[in-house]
């Protein structure tokens, strides 16, 4: 068995450093507080926030289904967005029927000479064992539309090979529609919610 006098570079410089303090830096969906947008943010500036609301949901699934949903788009000060959904099943009286599908990513505007252009990328992963990379485009102030460009599954997860996604702003409230492949399907709807903001 080895021990520290056999590593000829010596011990660690973390091996007797003090403890550290919890992270100093905070990520926030409420423009009044936290670090200021990011200049290459303002194009998605209408997004950030916490979103919560109801919607119906399908394939794969072997029949539609109502569920609720929290969504929240934060930052950090940096040049990103970080995007977390989870959301819940409801039964015929709108009560909780169990807890449904999680997401959580990162969305970034593609910068040109440090500027953001109207278009973007957004890395999205799911416990289901799916990671999936999108490219899109803003559309005006309020409207986000992306295409899957990459998606790998473990051996166990589902098998998606496509999806799409748009997202939009009206009357105040966050719509989205979500299409997926899995296998040979071809897109078809997967979810779709109306969002109404709660916080930010």
């Amino acid at each position: 068995m080895s021990d520290e006098s056999d590593n000829p570079l010596g011990p660690p410089p973390w091996l007797n450093a003090p403890p550290v303090e919890a992270y100093p830096y905070e990520d926030t969906h409420d423009l009044r507080k936290g670090a200021d947008l990011h200049p290459a943010l303002l194009g998605l500036l209408p997004f950030v926030g916490l979103w919560r609301g109801r919607g119906q949901g399908g394939f794969p699934a072997d029949h539609d289904y109502d569920f609720a949903q929290e969504i929240r788009i934060s930052h950090d000060g940096r040049p990103f967005l970080r995007f977390e959904a989870r959301s819940w099943l409801l039964d015929e009286d709108s009560k909780p029927a169990g807890e449904w599908l999680f997401e959580t990513g990162f969305w970034r505007p593609v910068l040109n000479d440090g500027r953001a252009t109207d278009e973007m990328e957004a890395t999205i992963v799911t416990p289901e064992g799916t990671a999936e990379i999108y490219l899109g485009k803003t559309i005006g102030p309020t409207r986000l539309e992306m295409e899957a460009d990459a998606i790998a599954y473990t051996p166990s997860g589902l098998q998606l090979t496509g999806a799409h996604r748009l997202f939009g702003i009206v009357d105040a409230a966050l719509l989205y529609a979500h299409e997926v492949a899995v296998g040979e399907s071809g897109l078809r709807p997967h979810m779709s919610a109306r969002l109404l903001r709660i916080g930010g």
